[in-house]
């Protein structure tokens, strides 16, 4: 086989369980791979205009953007990881710590306790932290956060201005940002958000 399943040392590995999810027969190498899922994913904001009313902070909404985003080339996209992963809560944790994160997004909003920058960038920070599915998670919460975020009356975040399937300097400040935030530490990963 060739490249597909290649990723970054710092991505998110597939299992073989989850590698045999890939639904695109076609799709054979990582170039391929990327592209079917930006189809995907460009369908899933398409989607997303429409549903202007639905409450976005439910667990509902963030398993059913996933798979949205990613249901035409994964048969996992949606469902929560079975496996531990480089990254994330211990899957038996998934739900319990994702609906705290959504009660906790409530409140903040509720309470104007963050700028709603802050909201979305630790909304973003604490779906990543908790890494619900097999992956796809970081662009999953960049998504989801675009969306809280324009729903506080501001514009979507640009995310360091360029396309994180890259590899390279722009992905390396992400992950720093996120590391930062792992440290309570917002700072940078506000920053990266508006740059």
């Amino acid at each position: 086989m060739t490249d597909l399943f290649a990723q970054p040392d710092d991505a998110t590995p597939l299992d073989a369980e989850e590698c045999e999810g890939l639904l695109q027969t076609w799709i054979t190498t990582r170039a391929d791979l990327n592209e079917a899922e930006q189809a995907n994913i460009d369908a899933a904001v398409a989607w997303t205009v429409r549903r202007r009313d639905t409450e976005i902070l439910t667990e509902g909404f963030v398993f059913e953007l996933h798979k949205r985003m990613f249901g035409d080339v994964w048969s996992w996209a949606g469902t929560t990881r079975k496996t531990g992963k480089n990254i994330g809560v211990d899957p038996r944790q998934i739900h319990l710590r994702l609906g705290g994160l959504l009660r906790d997004a409530r409140y903040w909003i509720e309470q104007k306790a963050f700028a709603p920058d802050e909201i979305a960038a630790r909304l973003h920070h604490g779906l990543v932290a908790i890494h619900p599915f097999p992956n796809g998670n970081g662009r999953h919460a960049r998504l989801f956060a675009d969306l809280q975020i324009e729903e506080l009356g501001q514009p979507a975040f640009t995310w360091g201005g360029g396309t994180l399937r890259d590899i390279g300097t722009l992905r390396a400040e992400y992950i720093a940002a996120l590391r930062a935030a792992d440290s309570h530490d917002m700072a940078p990963l506000l920053a990266f958000a508006r740059n």
